[in-house]
């Protein structure tokens, strides 16, 4: 193991940096110090600052962060005050500041890509995802390692910094297939809009079944929460009658979206619905999911714990989150060894034996 590989955990991601700590010392080599101490005192006003508690001189540095942990909190004029996403990304800042040129190299590790649904410009608006990749470069990053951008093609506003964007979908098909008891001759792949077609297709590849799509027809005369409202959501595909129904996207954001679409394939007449999303953000809370389930709306949802999640919700019956923090690991060890990450991004071969395996009995 390259002994020079150091981590820089963010409070944000704490716990889940700790196990990928664990898994790389125990699948690779023990290293005492792979974890470097690191404060991040904030003054009553919300002002903020990073500082190492060991040299990072010559080490290749993975800054661990969560931008969307809603978990963290401070104290504010004497308020508890929730962290906003650009909190997040403004202490990944100060920790590179922190390091101040010293590291042989640094990847920003954000499993939830910052500002990754304002990846496009329409009209008078702001470009915050590309201004906030084109940042990192500028103040001396090496690479961003993320998870199922919203849009990989993003990275087009970095083209000389490397932008490693894996996927966890093996991870959770996986899971998915090992838990439930699925007629793979019978299943049937939903997008739940165009832009997801592209991720539900992988999925229906995957599993050798057929892919119906999800159109939203938005009134664009009003604007509410930022966004024209959707009116209706209209099928394209094949009849999903007695089919088991699997609808993937990227993020669960309120989940009202993706609550419509099983409700439109329950009217339809399909058998078993479940969930399937990268980030579950539950921006809303859960309690319209607990509602939609208990009208037997959807069977079950799978996400990660890429992002976070509070523990209270992980009572439900029907939450199932896969555990990503072993491939994270596995991809800081190869990154840091100066390996090639190929292999890791291309998990399909695991989940076609698994399948033919599944035939099998």
């Amino acid at each position: 193991m390259n002994n020079n590989i150091r981590l820089i955990i963010l409070k944000n991601f704490e716990k889940r940096g700790n196990e990928i700590a664990l898994k790389i010392q125990e699948e690779y080599g023990a290293v005492e110090d792979l974890i470097v101490p690191l404060k991040q005192p904030r003054f009553a006003n919300g002002e903020g600052k990073a500082e190492l508690g060991q040299t990072v001189r010559h080490k290749e540095v993975f800054i661990l962060s969560d931008v969307g942990n809603y978990g963290t909190t401070y104290k504010l004029y004497g308020q508890e005050h929730i962290m906003t996403p650009d909190e997040h990304f403004q202490d990944i800042k100060r920790v590179i500041s922190a390091i101040k040129g010293h590291a042989s190299s640094i990847h920003v590790v954000m499993p939830l890509l910052y500002e990754s649904r304002q990846h496009k410009r329409k009209g008078r608006e702001s470009l915050d995802c590309a201004l906030a990749l084109q940042e990192l470069e500028a103040l001396g990053v090496n690479g961003i390692v993320t998870f199922d951008a919203h849009d990989p093609q993003v990275q087009n506003a970095i083209p000389n910094l490397p932008f490693d964007n894996f996927y966890p979908t093996h991870t959770i098909l996986k899971k998915f297939l090992e838990k439930e008891a699925i007629d793979l001759k019978n299943i049937f792949i939903v997008s739940p809009d165009m832009g997801a077609v592209e991720r539900a297709r992988y999925y229906a590849e995957l599993l050798g079944c057929d892919l119906g799509v999800s159109y939203k027809r938005r009134d664009y005369s009003i604007v509410e929460n930022g966004k024209n409202p959707v009116v209706e959501h209209s099928y394209l595909g094949k009849d999903v009658r007695e089919k088991d129904v699997l609808i993937v996207d990227d993020m669960i954001a309120s989940g009202e979206s993706m609550i419509d679409v099983a409700k439109k394939m329950k009217e339809m007449g399909a058998k078993r619905i479940y969930l399937s999303a990268s980030f579950a953000l539950f921006t809303g809370g859960i309690d319209v999911f607990d509602k939609a389930y208990e009208q037997k709306l959807f069977d079950g949802v799978y996400t990660t714990n890429l992002t976070y999640i509070p523990d209270a919700y992980m009572t439900r019956d029907w939450l199932t989150r896969v555990d990503c923090m072993p491939f994270l690991a596995d991809i800081i060890y190869t990154l840091g060894n100066g390996k090639s990450v190929q292999e890791l991004q291309n998990g399909k071969e695991k989940i076609l034996e698994l399948i033919r395996n599944r035939e099998m009995k």
